[in-house]
């Protein structure tokens, strides 16, 4: 065991979840019912190790979607499977703006991350398949590898993204007519709205983390699910984008890579060092978990993984 691994294996979680359960501040997500209905008392936290370790504390065993904390993840595998023509069709520049933003790069038409709605569709109508239960059933079974256990979706959520996802259709036929996506947009949002909606827990999301963290090794398996190359270019968004407009304030505070979605979930990854799962409702105004900010902000602090620290 390395002296950090040592160092995580003795932080006590536990006091790190009383510490912070009782945070106040921060509203549930109601932009589809489902969302609406989370316990805004929940709170859990997990970190891997490079051996597999899990260490968590609180409610790190209750599954949510995984929202907008899937995109790094898409992203990753649409690098997998098309290489630069996912460079050539997604910019790699945070926007300063929130994550539904009807904002593209005025010479290309182009979305300007992967990390906004408007990336994160093109990206998803990317991946390898024909058709759109194809590209779907493509992210599922490499989301399954990188987090190394079978994964599933919560069809309610997914109804109810397709259902719901007016602005996201906005943007989909925005992109349709600047010539970047090239499916339906119909079938464009069923693939993202399934993807968005595959369930995890905390324990889960800090496995997938921590995939990131070792190169694309998943280190409970031991499966190599992404490459060492990828996971440098996905690790490089997520640090300038992943946390919508307040992504400048989060690098400097925390200084690791990480992606949240609006279940309430969080995602960050120290390259080398751990993968760390978050999950808490209550939103700041940036679409943040408001514990999970805190609780990252903590676990930064005092295990040292500020990656400029």
């Amino acid at each position: 065991m390395t002296p950090a691994e040592d160092a995580l294996a003795r932080y006590d979680l536990a006091a790190l979840d009383r510490r912070l359960r009782g945070t106040d501040g921060g509203e549930v997500d109601d932009s589809i019912p489902e969302l609406a209905k989370a316990d805004p008392s929940l709170f859990g936290v997990a970190t891997v190790t490079s051996e597999g370790d899990i260490h968590s504390a609180g409610d790190s065993r209750v599954p949510f979607s995984l929202q907008s904390a899937v995109k790094p993840f898409v992203y990753a595998l649409a690098l997998m499977d098309r290489g630069d023509d996912v460079l050539e069709a997604v910019g790699t520049e945070p926007t300063g703006q929130a994550f539904d933003a009807i904002v593209f790069e005025s010479e290309t038409g182009r979305p300007p991350n992967a990390m906004v709605n408007a990336g994160a569709l093109l990206t998803a109508s990317l991946v390898n398949g024909s058709t759109a239960d194809e590209r779907f059933d493509r992210i599922l079974s490499g989301l399954s590898q990188i987090a190394g256990r079978d994964l599933a979706v919560d069809a309610d959520v997914a109804g109810s993204e397709r259902l719901l996802g007016d602005r996201n259709r906005a943007l989909g036929y925005l992109m349709r007519s600047a010539g970047t996506l090239h499916v339906e947009v119909d079938d464009a949002i069923s693939v993202y709205a399934r993807a968005c909606s595959v369930l995890v827990d905390t324990e889960v999301l800090a496995m997938m983390g921590a995939t990131l963290a070792f190169g694309g090794r998943n280190p409970a398996t031991g499966v190599q699910a992404l490459s060492r190359e990828l996971v440098t270019e996905t690790l490089s968004v997520m640090a300038t984008c992943g946390m919508y407009d307040g992504s400048g304030r989060w690098l400097r505070r925390v200084g690791l890579p990480a992606k949240s979605g609006v279940s309430g979930g969080m995602v960050a990854a120290a390259p080398g060092r751990l993968g760390m799962g978050v999950y808490s409702p209550p939103l700041n105004e940036e679409g943040n978990s408001v514990r999970g900010v805190l609780a990252s902000e903590q676990l930064s602090d005092e295990l040292g993984l500020h990656v400029f620290g």
